[in-house]
């Protein structure tokens, strides 16, 4: 299969150097990119993770002892293509801070407690539609030390994986309302207005289960116009 990439989709992404963002300033490229060509073994393999998708792994809540601290989510959409079309069998990783806002990392010592219940992981493989859903604990937000009193809102990150060595596309969910969005130079270095607000979750009422979990739901579009923003530092 021939892969095409619309360079409308660099409009969405941030740029490398983003002064605000501390460390970009270290890691963006000081000289101009060189272009590869992709081989072979590139552009059709090998395909990292997709057999090991174990069932409950998209549930977030179900592997330790107990219930994890925290507001119990639902996290669903579609990952899809420039066109609306769901892309099938898509590796989806998710990876998060707990309700405290402290990752499950030995270089995190956030003064916030751990969750013995909550490793902050999980993986999901989209279905012949391009559908995937986890549940989860909403994550909290947690000071990072790039400026004085910075804190990031409260984000998922996710990984989606295609068919290829080189489709692996990372990008952030935030959630409506977060009153810390114009203070976070990572979401602000999405230069597009538009682009920005494609990373922010709905509210998803009409898949709220009652009495056990709050939905909203995160489509990913993999490139184009409408493409979500992706890291690229």
């Amino acid at each position: 299969m021939t892969l095409v990439y619309p360079v409308q989709s660099l409009a969405a992404h941030p740029p490398r150097l983003s002064p605000a963002y501390k460390s970009t300033v270290k890691r963006s490229p000081t000289k101009p990119l060189i272009p590869m060509r992709h081989t072979l073994s590139e552009l059709t393999g090998p395909v990292y993770g997709h057999e090991t998708v174990r069932e409950g792994d998209h549930d977030l809540t179900i592997h330790g002892k107990g219930e994890p601290i925290g507001e119990r989510i639902i996290v669903h959409g579609h990952v899809l293509d420039e066109d609306g079309r769901g892309v099938p069998n898509t590796l989806v990783e998710l990876w998060q801070a707990n309700s405290c806002g402290r990752y499950v990392h030995v270089v995190d010592q956030h003064p916030a407690p751990l969750d013995p219940n909550f490793t902050g992981a999980g993986r999901a493989q989209t279905d012949a539609e391009g559908y995937y859903r986890f549940i989860t604990i909403k994550p909290g937000a947690y000071p990072w030390g790039n400026h004085h009193n910075a804190w990031r809102p409260a984000h998922i990150h996710f990984s989606v994986f295609g068919h290829s060595f080189v489709s692996r596309l990372v990008t952030q969910m935030y959630f409506p309302g977060d009153p810390l969005f114009p203070f976070d130079p990572i979401f602000n270095s999405v230069p597009d207005e538009k682009a920005r607000n494609r990373m922010i979750s709905s509210f998803d009422l009409e898949n709220t289960k009652p009495d056990w979990a709050l939905c909203y739901r995160f489509n990913i579009v993999l490139r184009g116009r409408n493409a979500t923003p992706m890291e690229n530092k």
